[in-house]
């Protein structure tokens, strides 16, 4: 497999995946107040969505990198 079909095909499942989950959350820990030894920790969820048109063109762009790896043989 050359390097543009592989990239063609990564790009096509990360596509499908934006598609499929709309986005995805990580958690983030932070410091709210330190006295002393005493540290109060604050934990907060953050969620990132992904638009639909940035997952359909992502999605295009590895079919259209994977038809033209198909063409070069």
């Amino acid at each position: 497999m050359n390097g543009l079909r592989i990239l063609g095909l990564i790009l096509m499942i990360a596509g499908a995946l934006a598609l499929v989950y709309g986005g995805f959350s990580y958690t983030k820990d932070s410091t709210a107040a330190k006295l002393g030894p005493i540290e109060l920790s604050v934990k907060e969820k953050k969620k990132v969505e992904i638009p639909l048109w940035a997952s359909v063109g992502v999605l295009v762009l590895g079919g259209v990198l994977l038809g033209a790896s198909r063409g070069k043989r």
